[in-house]
């Protein structure tokens, strides 16, 4: 089947509003999704999405659709590579609906989860679903929209969490939440006040001064002074004390790599500039933290209740690494060394950066989030970002990642056990 350009995409999702009634999302009035995780599992197999949206689709042109049909077609079309038609569609749906389902696998609930989301793509918010796959757990998502805000009434629920990331389009939305946040009637983690400091140009301020660990001062720096920099009008310390080339640059508010370069010196700065349109960058002194054989390794930790959990380790012959990009996949030797990695993670990663991680845990003080972090060549924690939205998962094949499934589920019990421990404390403070 051909692909569909975005923009037709967008004109039959005009037809999203006979889909439900506006609600003022009160319990028991959600509307049931096939959600992120399983439709995300079935693109990362590699499983044909098209005929799914196609069904939606024909649904929606109908007038029967439900609204949890309307945002998993947001997806789908964000997983075929059409975000934009995606994003327009699940605007539309939460102009009327915000309170959505994911069933749990268990006939009972035996703990029901109150997830508190923004209207932003579909890396923007923490994707809980994956944390919960297999559970007994009821999961309801709650989007904090523009203009709407929350309900008079929340649904029932045993413990609530911030999913929404510390971007610039979840601001509203955190902001509406941290004022309802002194009264809330349940155990809420992950307070909105907390994620906003994950910022990249507030965590290294946040994070200083921790003894044995080590993260370079991103500032902002505008288009201008980038220019007078590579024009020699400014030097680097004009931008920030420790600045000096080589150094990291990046486009305010982009991720997963776009736009980021090491700049060697002025002239490769001016031809940077010239590529890039935006006017608004982050910059930061280059760290080299390859190993003694010359390669990177580039590790994920996951904080859960304050404890840290190996997630997985990247190890490339290129400084900016991605899982990804390092082709874990394609290398044995690789791959039993993130094995190995993992069994003696406690024992050995852990307990070197103990006092590291401790202290950025508390300073940090959410009950959940990401670390992408390496060693520098002295031996510290160095740490590139926190985030509370990265993608931990168990979608990796066991046949090539036997040591994965195993440590994915330690974290995701770690996860459901911390649920579980707040939500039976909001039973006693209630009691």
């Amino acid at each position: 089947m051909p692909r569909r350009r975005p923009g037709s995409l967008c004109s039959r999702s005009k037809m999203l509003h006979p889909v439900s009634a506006p609600n003022g999302a009160t319990a028991p009035n959600y509307s049931d999704r096939i959600g992120f995780a399983q439709l995300t599992r079935r693109a990362f197999e590699g499983g044909n999405l098209h005929p799914l949206r196609e069904k939606l689709l024909a649904r929606i042109e109908e007038g029967t659709a439900e609204a949890g049909e309307g945002l998993d077609l947001s997806l789908i079309a964000q997983l075929l590579g059409e975000k934009e038609a995606g994003l327009v569609i699940q605007t539309e749906v939460l102009a009327f609906h915000q309170l959505f389902r994911t069933p749990c696998a268990a006939p009972k609930p035996g703990l029901r989860v109150l997830a508190l989301a923004a209207d932003i793509d579909m890396g923007g918010n923490t994707p809980i679903e994956f944390l919960l796959e297999g559970s007994d757990i009821e999961l309801l998502t709650l989007y904090v929209v523009k203009g709407v805000g929350l309900p008079a009434t929340l649904p029932e629920h045993d413990v609530a969490i911030v999913v929404a990331s510390d971007s610039e389009e979840c601001r509203q939305a955190l902001a509406v939440i941290e004022q309802a946040a002194p009264h809330w009637p349940r155990p809420l983690l992950n307070r909105p006040h907390l994620i906003g400091n994950l910022d990249r140009d507030k965590l290294y301020r946040l994070l200083a001064g921790i003894s044995g660990l080590d993260i370079p001062a991103t500032v902002h720096a505008t288009r201008a002074q980038l220019l007078d920099l590579s024009e020699g009008k400014i030097a680097c310390q004009d931008v920030t004390g420790e600045l000096r080339f080589p150094m990291i640059v990046r486009p305010r508010g982009t991720h997963a790599g776009v736009g980021l370069a090491k700049i060697g010196d002025a002239p490769a700065l001016t031809a940077y500039l010239a590529e890039r349109k935006e006017q608004d960058f982050f910059v930061a002194r280059f760290v080299d933290y390859a190993s003694p054989d010359g390669l990177y390794r580039k590790y994920r930790l996951t904080m859960v209740d304050g404890k840290p959990y190996a997630c997985h380790m990247a190890i490339a012959d290129r400084w900016d690494i991605w899982y990804l990009n390092a082709y874990m996949a394609f290398s044995e030797e690789k791959r039993a060394e993130e094995a190995a990695f993992m069994l003696d993670f406690d024992s050995a990663f852990a307990a070197r950066h103990r006092n590291a991680l401790d202290e950025m845990s508390k300073r940090v003080g959410l009950d959940y989030f990401i670390v992408d972090c390496a060693e520098n060549r002295d031996g510290e924690l160095l740490v590139f970002e926190a985030d509370n939205t990265a993608v931990v998962h168990n979608m990796d094949p066991p046949a090539v990642f036997p040591y994965k499934p195993p440590q994915m589920r330690k974290i995701f019990a770690a996860f459901i056990a911390m649920l579980s421990r707040h939500a039976k404390a909001g039973e006693g403070s209630a009691a």
